[in-house]
């Protein structure tokens, strides 16, 4: 579809002006005849003579493409002229009281129209007729149909003049989806692959109930970039109508559905009936989100313009056939010369940057460009190459990717600061081995998964999954901050007892919500207390035991396909189903710590900062206690030693470590504190 230029579009409504002022002088001149009591021969005959202007640019005016579009009749066509011309023209109110023979009576009316033109059709009267089935006249109140006044739609002429203006009943629900510029240099080659599979099923016909387009998938910008494309290709528009917008009383839905297929048909556009932020429920006739989805099923089954819808799943096909498509992110390939054509020159200095960046984040294109323009920016503030404010350009680049793909997961998880490295951790050598091969999993899937072929062997089981077994205390929460810091990137902490729900089918939602925000990458799923959820499956007794073992399959499906780097941490491994613990990669048992390694983590858990005492380390190793235990004694001890104003001594600390034992409902003996403070 060719965009006409400045001039032409001036012309054209030059064009446009000119024609449809000739077309209300003639009404006009019609009109002026029955002042003169001209008889019923001779206004037939003068019809001959009533024939619409003629007109010469290729473009046809307003009002014949009104015509047109809605199959007006050359009847109603006038009808239409009587209601523009009072709007236009200030001779045509006294016209009209001159002819009905009421001062008061200056609007046109039926009656007025059923004897000033010839070929009168009282069909024009009826409701299903175009002139009041597509609402482009209003019959205000009267004691009659035909003595009623009549009045031009506000959009309709608007339209006639060339004004372009959405209804201001569809404002806040529908607007047009701009046009894409290059839509080769635009859409990946898969979404060009579907956008034109998309404009080979025929939905593009008006006035037919032809197939539905649904596009389904995570990437809202992507199905729409997809949809417009095919839209351009078969020269149409595009207007968005937002679902959650529908009325759900009938009437309205109905005045609604009926002002988006005249817009549709004005604009020569297809809608896109935006589902996203809508989740189909199962009962449609339950709460407010089941009356929005009916509201949204009758309008599917009954619109008449060319329809597209994007939802995150498939909705369900009721009597209307719908064709569907699932839009995908870009393959790895796209994405590298998405990020080249975005980063242009500067692409050729990073290095194999890109690459790195494709295999942690899954970002969509406009994703891309937005990291891209916003790492750009930030070297331009600083343009001089010697300049010490100015990070490197790869810097720039992945910090604004981590905050592009950063989820949003509300009260489901919590964002953890990575502040740990490996020498805040106190582990065995064979754990710490085993962290250290897990990062380089994480760092090299996409040599190893791509380059390397394995994934084309088979798309299962390409999740990296962890579980962290070990009493409370032991290190799990920091090894996970050790591994973000690591790889450089986010932590999200997701409690299992609070996503979890009694409500069937609720935990599932709440699990794909989890991943559903963090499949943008750049993020490591920390599950807390794996066991509320992955404990030993049960005989399945009753539709609940049932459903509990359907969301622990859920959550290995989603574990094994997450992209990224998912950890499980659980008190008690041997409370966790075989099963599970099979499709677990990487196993991890965090030992409750020795004497040495006690002794090795009190002597790291106190800040270079911290001013401190003879602080005998051998001694408070004797404590049995675990790391997060020794780190809760020495904060204690530090606030008692600075509320004191002194440094942190052992007498701080055995005051503190008396209270911890008080919290841990267990005895301080004599062996493990003798010989701490001396009297």
């Amino acid at each position: 579809m060719t965009t006409p230029t400045q001039t032409e579009t001036a012309n054209w409504h030059e064009a446009n002006q000119r024609y449809l002022m000739q077309s209300i002088a003639q009404v006009r001149v019609a009109l002026e005849a029955r002042t003169e009591k001209r008889t019923e021969e001779n206004r037939a005959t003068g019809e001959e003579n009533f024939a619409p202007p003629s007109y010469s640019s290729t473009t046809p005016p307003a009002l014949e493409k009104l015509c047109q579009q809605f199959h007006l009749s050359p009847f109603e066509r006038y009808i239409l002229l009587l209601c523009v011309g009072i709007e236009v023209n200030g001779l045509f109110a006294p016209l009209y009281a001159s002819i009905q023979g009421d001062g008061q009576r200056i609007h046109p009316t039926f009656s007025l129209a059923l004897t000033t033109f010839g070929a009168p059709n009282w069909g024009a009267l009826a409701p299903h007729s175009p002139l009041r089935h597509w609402c482009l006249l209003e019959v205000g109140a009267g004691n009659a149909l035909t003595t009623s006044p009549l009045r031009i739609d506000e959009r309709i002429l608007h339209y006639l003049l060339g004004v372009e203006y959405m209804d201001e009943r569809l404002k806040g629900m529908v607007k047009p989806l701009s046009e894409l510029a290059s839509l080769d240099d635009v859409l990946p080659d898969s979404h060009q692959a579907l956008a034109r599979q998309v404009a080979a099923t025929g939905f593009q016909d008006f006035d037919k109930k032809v197939p539905i387009v649904q596009l389904c998938g995570e990437d809202v910008g992507s199905k729409r970039a997809i949809a417009a494309a095919a839209c351009a290709q078969l020269g149409l528009g595009l207007l968005v109508v937002a679902a959650e917008t529908l009325p759900n009383e009938l009437t309205q839905l109905n005045l609604v559905q009926r002002l988006c297929e005249r817009e549709s048909l004005l604009t020569h556009s297809a809608l896109l009936l935006d589902c996203d932020r809508v989740e189909e429920t199962t009962a449609s006739g339950e709460g407010v989100m089941g009356q929005l989805n009916g509201a949204i099923a009758r309008t599917i089954e009954s619109i008449t313009c060319p329809l597209i819808i994007t939802s995150r799943d498939r909705r369900r096909q009721q009597l209307r056939p719908l064709v569907t498509f699932n839009v995908h992110p870009p393959t790895p390939d796209e994405q590298r010369m998405i990020w080249q054509g975005a980063l242009g020159e500067k692409a050729s200095s990073l290095n194999g940057q890109i690459d790195t960046l494709v295999s942690y984040f899954n970002l969509s294109p406009p994703a891309i460009r937005a990291v891209c323009t916003r790492a750009m920016g930030q070297l331009t503030t600083n343009p001089e190459p010697g300049n010490q404010q100015n990070p490197p350009i790869q810097n720039l680049l992945w910090d604004a990717c981590l905050i592009q793909a950063r989820p949003r997961l509300d009260e489901l998880a919590q964002y953890l600061e990575p502040s740990a490295n490996w020498d805040d951790l106190v582990l065995p050598e064979k754990e710490r081995e085993v962290l250290r091969t897990l990062a380089a999993h994480v760092r090299q899937r996409a040599k190893v998964y791509e380059s390397w072929g394995f994934a084309g062997k088979s798309r299962r089981g390409l999740g990296i999954s962890a579980l962290f077994a070990g009493a409370s205390g032991t290190g799990k929460t920091m090894a996970a901050e050790v591994l973000a810091r690591e790889l450089q990137l986010d932590l999200y902490r997701i409690d299992l007892s609070t996503v979890v729900s009694k409500y069937i089918g609720e935990t599932e939602k709440n699990l794909r919500k989890v991943f559903d925000a963090a499949e943008a990458g750049g993020v490591i799923l920390l599950f807390d207390e794996a066991d509320a959820l992955f404990g030993k499956r049960s005989e399945v007794k009753d539709s609940h035991d049932r459903y509990a073992n359907m969301e622990v399959s859920y959550l290995l499906q989603r574990i094994e396909s997450y992209r990224g780097l998912a950890i499980l941490t659980t008190n008690l491994k041997s409370a966790l189903d075989q099963a599970f613990l099979r499709r677990i990669r990487f196993i991890v048992q965090f030992p409750f710590p020795d004497a040495a390694q006690r002794a090795e983590i009190w002597q790291r858990i106190f800040p270079r900062q911290t001013p401190t005492g003879d602080l005998a380390f051998n001694k408070l190793a004797k404590l049995n206690v675990a790391g997060g235990n020794i780190r809760n004694i020495a904060l204690n001890a530090a606030f008692l030693a600075a509320d004191a104003g002194e440094s942190v001594e052992m007498k701080h600390l055995l005051q503190a470590a008396q209270s911890e034992y008080i919290k841990l409902e267990r005895p301080l003996t004599d062996a493990e504190v003798k010989g701490w403070v001396t009297t």
